[in-house]
């Protein structure tokens, strides 16, 4: 199934100055897998190791952050829209 992820400022810089990106998966963990596999250099922003999300990175499915769901193994409907959010901190 083909899913769009929406990929923030910050990363665009990964994915070749893309706003959002096609891929296929049937699951949220294997829509980004397909996605770090297109976009190599994505892979080491997004997750810790092979398989674990870094901490600061939020992802949400239609919406919903995937937290509040099944995490990686939460169902994405063709046409879902996945959006990667990492989190922002600094300030004075």
């Amino acid at each position: 199934m083909s899913v769009t992820i929406l990929i923030p400022t910050a990363l665009r810089s990964f994915v070749d100055r893309k706003s959002e990106v096609e891929v296929e998966g049937g699951t949220v963990g294997e829509a980004l897998a397909n996605l770090a596999a297109e976009y190599p250099d994505l892979k080491h922003q997004i997750y810790e190791d092979d398989v674990k999300l870094r901490g600061f990175v939020n992802i949400f499915v239609d919406g919903t952050n995937i937290k509040k769901l099944n995490g990686l193994e939460t169902v994405v409907a063709a046409g879902a829209t996945v959006m990667l959010v990492p989190a922002i901190a600094g300030g004075c």
